[in-house]
């Protein structure tokens, strides 16, 4: 048994590290804007999948080949960085015609749902940092430490869907409004973009 003060200090740090600008609450925030709440909240919980995937790496210890293997570290990154660009071009292209005056988002739920999952799986920091925070908070002397790193995984993830919810939230609000201005549709979409080639610079010039 977890103690509760221990679930405390991590559910906070959690919180703490959710709220803290980064590649995935960027990008739930421009998907939530371009198409609006459901789209971020979809995207949302596309990534919060990823972090199952990363959570379970951790604790069957597959991670630790991300940490160890400049190899599979850089072919992972630049996966990412290649799907990052894609969608870059893809919101250049759209330009103000892509986002119309309607409730629902022009992309398929699946769609948003599967770039959530390939943006955080695809971005091998994660793992080394799951790697690296959730083993902090597991102690042996509670019992097995996998399922105590998928427990620590789980709590991350609802820290996760509070933060990046309330993000989508906000993003889909000032996208109603700029979606109403062909003007800015075509402004927005470009901002999309810079902000996924900002992404993928930085991902690809990340070092272990």
């Amino acid at each position: 048994m977890i103690p509760f003060d221990v679930l405390t200090v991590f559910f906070a740090a959690a919180i703490a590290l959710g709220l803290a600008p980064g590649p995935d609450n960027i990008f739930v925030l421009t998907q939530s804007a371009l198409y609006g709440r459901l789209a971020g909240l979809v995207v949302t919980l596309g990534l919060c999948t990823g972090l199952i995937v990363h959570s379970i790496a951790v604790s069957v210890g597959v991670a630790a080949v991300f940490e160890t293997s400049v190899l599979a570290f850089t072919l992972l990154k630049f996966v990412g960085a290649a799907y990052l660009i894609y969608l870059a071009f893809q919101a250049f292209r759209a330009g103000g015609a892509e986002l119309k005056m309607q409730s629902t988002p022009s992309l398929p739920l699946p769609a948003l749902f599967r770039r959530g999952i390939i943006m955080n799986v695809t971005n091998p920091k994660v793992a080394i940092f799951f790697l690296a925070f959730l083993p902090q908070f597991a102690d042996p002397a509670r019992g097995s430490v996998p399922v105590q790193i998928m427990l620590f995984g789980g709590l991350f993830i609802v820290a996760t869907i509070l933060v990046f919810g309330a993000v989508a939230l906000g993003g889909g609000l000032i996208g109603t409004y700029l979606r109403q201005s062909p003007s800015a549709q075509t402004w927005l979409n470009r901002l999309a973009g810079i902000v996924f080639v900002g992404l993928a610079v930085r991902l690809a010039v990340t070092e272990r």
